[in-house]
């Protein structure tokens, strides 16, 4: 929603500006430009993309929209079912949480925190480093696995963003390639009267301005949004890895969510009195 209102801004000001300065928008509409700047921009993300990047680009753009909140509250979910888990373990003994991981969508344990459990990455996230638990009891080896998965996690959700800021990167110089065009269909024109020549030229000056629009207004903050939807979520994850690595070196459950309570972002960090309000609820 910030993103659609950040759009009709941009839009807005632009026209609005426009508009004051007596500028015809009639001039502005000219659909081959919107063609070649376009359909250009529409071939280079095809020549630079492979079918899993360009793939993951699509999935990702409705995201921007609609980004999947994590703020305090959800944090404190995360914090308080990974509490519930650890306290089981360390209460009925570590084998006793085996049903939870295998069968997370039935385990109380998930289904308490509403918002986590329909978080199937972050489910699986915890459910395969404690499959890991379950086996070896590796503080260290745990721990480069937990780094391994966020890596690769990482690398994915923070592709679409980086496809997609190349293609604004792009548009400037497509727009100037649209209005050298426009420019050799006006140097056909040589001889026409002065307002033809200039309706020609104003309309060669449009693929320009349709291309910086483009790159600075529009593509290129929408590939920013993705980026930083990326880095939250990497973030989110190391929270829980915070708390599962502070439970593998043998802290209590309380010690390990504490661990992860300070590996929240300040900005959106629970109280320690806020948290173990939580706990002992």
């Amino acid at each position: 929603m910030i993103a659609l209102v950040g759009m009709l801004v941009v839009l807005a000001s632009v026209c609005l500006g426009y508009s004051l300065e007596g500028g015809a928008f009639s001039v502005l509409v000219q659909p081959t430009e919107w063609l070649i700047i376009g359909g250009a921009a529409l071939g280079s993300m095809l020549i630079g993309s492979t079918r899993n990047s360009l793939f993951l680009l699509v999935r990702g753009l409705p995201r921007v929209l609609s980004p999947a909140r994590i703020g305090r509250e959800e944090y404190l979910e995360t914090l308080s079912a990974l509490s519930r888990l650890l306290s089981k373990a360390r209460r009925e003994g570590l084998m006793s949480v085996e049903s939870d991981i295998e069968h997370p969508t039935s385990s109380p344990v998930f289904t308490m925190s509403r918002w986590l459990s329909r978080d199937k990455e972050a489910v699986a996230f915890i459910c395969d480093t404690f499959r890991v638990y379950l086996v070896t009891g590796e503080a260290q080896e745990i721990e480069q696995l937990m780094d391994i998965d966020i890596q690769a996690m990482h690398q994915q959700a923070a592709s679409p963003g980086h496809n997609l800021g190349k293609v604004a990167e792009s548009l400037p110089g497509l727009g100037i390639v649209a209005a050298v065009l426009g420019v050799v269909l006006t140097m056909g024109k040589i001889t026409a009267p002065p307002e033809v020549l200039g309706h020609s030229i104003g309309a060669a000056l449009v693929g320009t301005f349709l291309g910086v629009l483009l790159c600075y207004g529009f593509v290129g903050p929408l590939a920013t949004n993705l980026e930083n939807q990326a880095m939250e979520r990497q973030a989110f994850f190391a929270v829980i890895r915070a708390v599962i690595a502070g439970a593998a070196r043998g802290a209590t459950p309380f010690i390990a969510v504490e661990y992860g309570r300070r590996a929240v972002p300040e900005a959106l960090r629970p109280d320690f009195t806020e948290l173990e309000a939580m706990l002992r609820g």
